[in-house]
């Protein structure tokens, strides 16, 4: 029987695990850490029975995602929640933008709904036919390449010429917290392409939370892979593909690598040729998150009370702020008042919350690398938007970018989206090549958040990887 490994099993690593077992290959999933899930995990890290996601927590693309649909993992348990408002974005003067599947939410941009309507409008009716082509490589026959190529004539754009079509700040604000998604400079060619994807996908399919935490999709998935005789080894760091032998008794006739670049440096080796190991060594990783978990005593008082029907907040201030902010950040500034993301997932799942502790999970874009501690600063931007927060507080967990590294080495540097979205990166991804999975290495290829389409719950790296596998085998 041909046979795979898979090393490490976040979202991409076990789509890519999946798809091996469908196509009857042996599949053995290798992971570090003591549980599976990379991204996709959630832990008591406040108070006792108080779940919060430990790193992914909305799932836009994963409720969109090709693949995931194909699988039905509802078998399996996974059930999706939408929140009644799915995105907003509070203002300093008690404004808010408002975005969801509801049209009637567009209200809340004032003078500029109709304008937001109509830049959203053909991709939220095209939305299935635009992911089918988002989520593959850059290199690919396009299926549908009208809706490709109207998104494409404002996606190419910088997210701050795109917002100069709104009069008004709450749009302004709302699009640009999109837009900050790919942390980094939002003036540069192709940083609307977030904005406008995601936006979308607010109106088309929602932001919704997974039903128990972001661990209910990693155990659907697991569950999917063990009914095809997949198996799960975890507790075990790989070092070297000739490791991979040991711990399977032969040598495997595919690798699939769910790791950052800097992991594939190391796990292949001197096997890489000089131009793949000068792609992979010039992979620039972006700006970091800062992450803080809060329990709280029952809900965050914002000043805008509609704040409180929102699953999603992007706590920013004006676009200005926002591109201002994002740029500092960039250059290794740490901000007085970083752009925060800020989740309140138990308001349509109620079982993440315990004895009247109700779990709020927030990170801030910091600076890659960065040492220092943020976690007043993302407190301070919440209070800014709700007063009276800080009283409610009952506990609080940080995870620092070195943090986030060591809890998932994909991370590097704190990097959540395991690489820069710049230009380069947003077009080729992980190097310029036709098949960006392959690491020239007969029957290796590389999975994860690193390659196209990019970061987020999805498992579209590991499936587009798979494929390529299989076509070659």
């Amino acid at each position: 029987m041909t046979t795979a490994v898979v090393v490490g099993s976040g979202p991409n690593g076990l789509a890519a695990a999946v798809r091996l077992a469908h196509a009857g290959l042996d599949v053995t999933v290798v992971e570090a850490h003591e549980r599976p899930g990379g991204g996709a995990r959630t832990s008591e890290l406040t108070l006792p029975g108080v779940l919060h996601d430990d790193c992914a927590a909305f799932h836009p693309t994963g409720v969109a995602s090709p693949y995931f649909s194909s699988l039905d993992l509802g078998r399996h348990g996974l059930r999706w929640l939408w929140p009644e408002v799915d995105l907003a974005h509070p203002l300093d003067d008690g404004r808010v933008g408002l975005a969801g599947r509801d049209p009637g939410l567009t209200a809340s941009l004032g003078a500029d709904s109709e304008r937001w309507r109509r830049l959203l409008a053909a991709p939220v009716r095209n939305f299935d036919a635009l992911v089918t082509e988002a989520f593959q490589p850059v290199a690919h026959l396009p299926r549908h390449p009208i809706t490709l190529g109207r998104f494409g004539l404002t996606a190419l754009q910088p997210a701050t010429w795109v917002v100069r079509r709104f009069r008004d700040e709450p749009a302004r604000a709302l699009f640009m917290g999109v837009a900050a998604h790919a942390f980094g400079r939002l003036d540069r060619p192709l940083t609307a392409s977030v904005a406008m994807l995601l936006g979308a996908a607010a109106h088309a399919v929602g932001w919704p939370v997974a039903e128990g935490g972001t661990a209910a999709i990693t155990r659907a998935l697991l569950a999917e892979l063990a009914e095809h005789g997949g198996r799960v080894v975890t507790g075990t760091r790989v070092a070297s593909l000739d490791q991979l032998t040991d711990l399977t008794g032969a040598s495997p006739d595919v690798v699939m690598l769910d790791t950052a670049p800097a992991g594939a440096l190391e796990i292949v080796g001197d096997r890489l040729s000089a131009r793949v190991r000068r792609g992979l060594t010039r992979y620039s990783y972006g700006p970091a998150a800062f992450k803080v978990d809060i329990a709280i005593e029952g809900d965050i008082p914002w000043t805008n009370p509609d704040c409180l029907r929102a699953g999603t907040l992007h706590l920013g201030g004006t676009a200005r702020q926002i591109v201002e902010v994002e740029a500092a950040t960039l250059r290794g500034e740490m901000p007085d008042q970083p752009f925060v993301l800020l989740g309140q997932q138990y308001l349509v799942d109620p079982s993440r919350s315990a004895g009247g502790a109700n779990p709020i999970y927030a990170y801030a874009h910091v600076p890659h690398g960065y040492d220092g501690d943020a976690t007043d600063a993302v407190l301070d931007q919440i209070e800014r938007f709700a007063p009276g927060f800080r009283e409610q507080v009952l506990a609080v967990s940080v995870r620092g970018p070195a943090d986030l590294e060591a809890y998932n080495a994909n991370y590097v540097g704190g990097d959540i989206g395991a690489g820069a979205n710049n230009a380069r990166q947003i077009v080729f991804r992980p190097r310029p090549a036709v098949d960006p999975y392959s690491l020239g290495v007969d029957g290796v290829y590389l999975c994860s958040s690193a390659t196209p389409p990019s970061g987020g719950v999805h498992g579209m790296g590991g499936f587009n990887a798979a494929e390529a596998a299989l076509r070659r085998l």
